[in-house]
This record gives structure tokens, sequence and C-alpha cells, in this order.
């Protein structure tokens, strides 16, 4: 398979002169066509459909759809948007792979690391090595500090040199889930430039040059994804089985009233809450309670591990237009709150603005596809 790791920082230079992405999700589809035009990246189309309505489902509702009804679905998407172009990027579903990072000696060639990776690689992996495509990337090589430089063990006043190590990021991606992209590909007579998993996606249309570790998340429909990224490199991630379908079907449940409704009002009030419905903020704090104590979790596994603090939390995905959220999670994080806007990395409309800043965390996937097929 192509690669689906990738360079997450750059975002000039490349031959293509237009590209789509395409971020097939477990509740939406939605595409964004982007070109480049006089030395500026230009948007040209987006759009979204929702997959509830193809499953006999509602709206907001997270769907198994079968290849032949999300290829049903995807040609209706780049019809209404008005996609002109025959070959798009893909996202893969992060459900489908296995992040992880290995550790090797520096003195591994990179000739000898298609050979290694795989034998290493097995001790991660639960399923047969047979069953899964595996890329890795090996990432920068951090400098020792003074402290490190100057270790001495128990026995002896001589400082030791630290063992020098190469950090490899390996992903493992289920050959399964890339067939069954490749037919819904195939279905809409398109053809793929590249599947690239997710996350990597998002961290390149969130992400400027920040340079210490700054937390992503993604809040999506039937999950939360959890990305702590440092010079550009994932060096954690998590995922959390709790999204934005769970919040709207506690609310459904807890007020007794149809699941659309209640997508209505968690849009329209969020933990901001209404006159009518008093509970509504108590219902949902309940799930972004458990989100943020799992995700404090995840931070203190990181800070002990490396030393190091998160600078900076960036929200991105549907569910982070929750209104009231960022005010929460000023209370929660110890770090500055930001709501990624990917669109700003596109020439657009000056009369889209408002529109593009409101939807961007939606389409930061499909976004991200484009802009690397463009580079």
């Amino acid at each position: 398979m192509n690669k689906i790791i990738d360079s997450i920082g750059s975002l000039a230079g490349g031959k293509e002169d237009g590209a789509i992405g395409i971020d097939i999700g477990s509740s939406a589809i939605k595409v964004v066509e982007i070109k480049r035009k006089g030395g500026r990246t230009v948007l040209e189309t987006y759009g979204a459909v929702s997959l509830g309505p193809y499953d006999g489902l509602d709206v907001g509702r997270v769907t198994n759809l079968s290849v032949e009804k999300i290829a049903t679905a995807l040609k209706e998407v780049l019809k209404q948007s008005g996609v002109t172009a025959t070959s798009g990027a893909f996202s893969i579903p992060i459900q489908s792979s296995l992040i992880f990072n290995i550790d090797l000696p520096t003195t591994v060639k990179e000739s000898e690391m298609s050979t290694i990776i795989p034998t290493e690689a097995r001790k991660y992996i639960p399923v047969p090595i047979t069953e899964v495509s595996l890329d890795y990337f090996r990432l920068p090589q951090k400098e020792s500090s003074f402290e490190e430089m100057n270790m001495t063990n128990e026995n002896s006043d001589i400082p030791q040199k630290p063992v020098d190590k190469t950090s490899v990021l390996v992903v493992a991606t289920q050959n399964d889930a890339i067939a069954k992209y490749r037919s819904i590909v195939s279905q809409c007579s398109l053809s793929a430039s590249f599947f690239e998993i997710e996350i990597f996606s998002s961290i390149r249309a969130n992400f400027e040059h920040e340079l210490s570790p700054v937390l992503l998340m993604d809040f999506g429909a039937s999950r939360t994804k959890l990305s702590i990224v440092e010079f550009g490199t994932i060096k954690n991630y998590h995922t959390i089985d709790r999204g934005g379908a769970d919040i709207t079907d506690s609310i459904a449940k807890s007020l007794s009233i149809p699941f659309s409704e209640a997508e209505k009002l968690k849009k329209e009030f969020g933990l901001f809450g209404n006159p009518v419905e008093k509970t509504l903020p108590d219902i949902i704090k309940i799930h972004i309670d458990y989100i943020f104590a799992e995700t404090n979790n995840v931070l203190l596994g990181y800070e002990k591990k490396y030393n190091k603090i998160i600078s900076k939390v960036i929200f991105t995905g549907g569910g982070s237009l929750l209104k009231g959220l960022s005010e929460v999670a000023a209370n929660n994080f110890r770090a500055e709150i930001e709501t990624g806007h990917p669109f700003s990395k596109v020439n657009a409309p000056e009369f889209l603005n408002k529109v593009l800043e409101t939807m961007g965390p939606e389409f930061a996937v499909a976004l991200g596809l484009a802009l690397r097929k463009l580079q």
C-alpha cells in the first residue's frame, strides 16, 4: 500500500494542481476539494452527508453500513458538492489500525529497517502479521539533556553516557480495512491516490509550527481520539470509547424524547442549557467529565514518562463544536485551549470565513488529506 505516514509539517510545494480529501466517518462522509492557483492554495468546494438515513437511522447516529451503501452515499456527496477531481485521498479510521513506538539502537541502518520492524512489531500486534500492512517512520532523535549526560549509577561517580536509541513510529493497518476502502473507491469510479490513518490528516490540518508538546482531542461521533504531538510527531495515542452520539443518546433517554430532537437540543444549547430542559447541561457534563478524566490519566502518564507537560490543547472533530466545551475545559486543563481552524490553511471568499471557521473542525481530516495530496 501507499505510505500512510507522511510529513505532517510541510504544507508548501508539490506538483498537483488539484486535490480532493475524503473522510468516511462512522456517522458522516466529508469531502474537501482544493486547488493551487497562482501559488495559493484555494478552497474549491466542500460537502458532507449523514450516513444514518442510509441505514434507516437518525442523522448523527453511528452506522455500520455495507460497502454498497457507503459508495452510494459517497457518490451523492460528490455530486452535491460539485467535486470535479476523479482521484482522491482517503482516510482510514483509527480503529482499523494500531499505532506504537519501537526503540532501536541508533546503529541500525535504514536498509535493515524493513527486516527488523516486522520482527519487532509482532510483540505489539494481537493478530498474525500477515493480516496487517506495516508502515514506519524514524522519529527525529532527541538530544540528551545536561542531566542525562551527567547521570551516574549507584556504584560510580563517573557520568554514564545514555544508551543511544532511535524511536520508530509504526502503524499497522488491517488488510481487510484497506480492501474495504479500495472496494468503495472502485464502486464510485474513482481512483485512490493514497490511504492515510485519519489522525495524521487531522494533525496536518490543525497544527502550525508548535514546538512544545500539544494534545489534539478529536471529538467524533463514536469515540474521542487523543494524540500528544511534539515536533510534528505523535508521542502518545489513546482512544476513549465515548463520543457525540453517546451524549445525544443519553439526552434522548433521560428526557424521553426522540434522538433527532435530542441532537437538536445538544447542538443548540450544549452545556449552557436552556430554560425548558434545565437538566440538559448535567446530562451532557456526565459524559464530558468522563472524557476529561480519561484524558487527564493519559496526560499524567505522559508527564511521568517524559517529564514534560502539555502547553496547549487543540479541539477538533464535530463534537468540539459543543457550546460551553471550551469553558469547561479551561477549568480542567492547565494549558491553553484552542479550537482548530483548518480552513485557515486555504484561501476562500471572505463571506465564507465565518461559516468555515464554525464548520472547520468537522472537515479537518478531509482537508488534511487534500493538503497532503497537493504537496
